[in-house]
């Protein structure tokens, strides 16, 4: 009885698995069509962001030669940092590996690096495991943006660029990064840090060198006055792509080994399940065996 009990416990174990199996399978399958999508969206947004890149090191260039500096636009003016604020991007959801760990670390170390520096580190966390790790952390937060979907859009981006050069200018900012998940294959995506104000003009683009001299309409400084907050909300909303496709991948890999381990645990508990009810069966058939014999001699 001992024996069958324990053989019904495995099969158990066994169906219980083989269910967790099928549905990791599953959102594996749904991670995969996922990123799909979001690789190509951030595939799509980097000739344009480089290209954004390149006009605006051939305006800064013209702009510092015609004034003597690059400070004009408040968003360029460099000061002495007391306020240091940081856009944390991660996942609202888990089951993508060490994905958000990762990211989590990498930020803090930069937080906690920046703390004896300058007055305060504050946080503007985007995405839920982000937000709930920097409040455990105590962090101040600026804002908070969660729910943003599998495939935002640049609306629903735009407001945290907005907020971020509005306390910029202010002077409630002295100087922004942002924190985000590079996507660069489906195996692979790793933490980057960027400064993002005061703006620092890109340097050394090949395609924006060289002694030809352009005409603008309007002036330089017009078009900075356009550009450059531009610039800002397209760094923002090319790192919340980043990171939507590092999270469909990394929760792909994730929910991939989980079912290949599920189905070797499967494997195991069946072999497990087999001698179980081998040892069951041999022991039923010397219960019978014994029986018969000690018939025989009565």
């Amino acid at each position: 009885m001992a024996g069958g009990g324990s053989v019904r416990e495995i099969r158990q174990r066994i169906g219980s698995v083989e269910n967790t199996a099928k549905v990791t399978h599953a959102m594996e399958l749904v991670a995969a069509s996922k990123m799909r999508r979001a690789q190509d969206r951030a595939l799509r947004a980097r000739p344009y962001a480089t290209q954004m890149r390149a006009v605006l090191s051939q305006l800064s260039a013209y702009a510092q030669q015609q004034r003597g500096d690059e400070s004009g636009h408040p968003l360029l003016a460099e000061r002495e940092v007391k306020n240091f604020a940081l856009i944390h991007i991660t996942s609202d959801r888990g089951l993508a590996g060490g994905l958000n760990a990762n990211m989590n670390r990498a930020s803090a170390t930069m937080a906690l690096a920046r703390q004896p520096e300058v007055e305060e580190v504050s946080v503007l966390p985007v995405g839920k495991k982000g937000r709930d790790f920097f409040r455990r952390s105590g962090f101040p937060e600026l804002a908070e943006f969660t729910e943003l979907g599998d495939f935002p859009g640049s609306n629903e981006v735009l407001p945290i660029a907005r907020i971020v050069m509005d306390d910029y200018i202010s002077g409630k900012l002295d100087q922004v990064y942002i924190g985000f998940q590079t996507f660069v294959n489906a195996a692979v995506q790793r933490p980057t840090l960027r400064q993002i104000l005061p703006i620092q003009p890109p340097e050394g683009d090949e395609d924006a060198a060289g002694p030809t001299e352009f005409i603008f309409e309007p002036s330089p400084e017009a078009l900075l006055e356009t550009l450059l907050p531009r610039y800002v909300e397209m760094q923002v909303f090319e790192a919340v792509l980043e990171a939507q496709a590092s999270e469909q991948s990394a929760r792909m890999v994730a929910m991939k080994q989980a079912t290949d381990a599920a189905q070797d645990m499967v494997s195991d508990l069946t072999l497990t399940y087999n001698k179980a009810r081998q040892e069951l069966i041999t022991g039923e058939l010397l219960d019978i065996v014994g029986g018969t014999v000690a018939l025989e001699q009565g």
